[in-house]
């Protein structure tokens, strides 16, 4: 894992075509902006938990309680 330090209005370069940016900063969050292909899927980690346990709960091995933490525990954290 590589952990970097930026300021806002500085960028990260992955590979030879994600470009990440700081667009602003809080002092408990900061505002990313993603600039990436449209081949590549760029998604917040709670909706990625939430399709993931979507799709368990379709095949039976979840249930739709578990669905719903996944969703409250997103809302308590403040993602959008």
């Amino acid at each position: 894992m590589l952990i970097l330090q930026r300021k806002k209005g500085e960028s990260i370069v992955i590979g030879s075509d994600i470009i990440v940016s700081v667009s602003d900063v809080g002092t408990d969050w900061v505002k990313l902006a993603i600039d990436a292909p449209p081949t590549v899927k760029v998604l917040r980690s709670e909706l990625l938990e939430a399709a993931q346990a979507n799709q368990e709960a379709a095949m039976g091995g979840g249930s739709i309680m578990d669905i719903k933490k996944l969703l409250e525990n997103g809302r308590e954290k403040g993602e959008s």
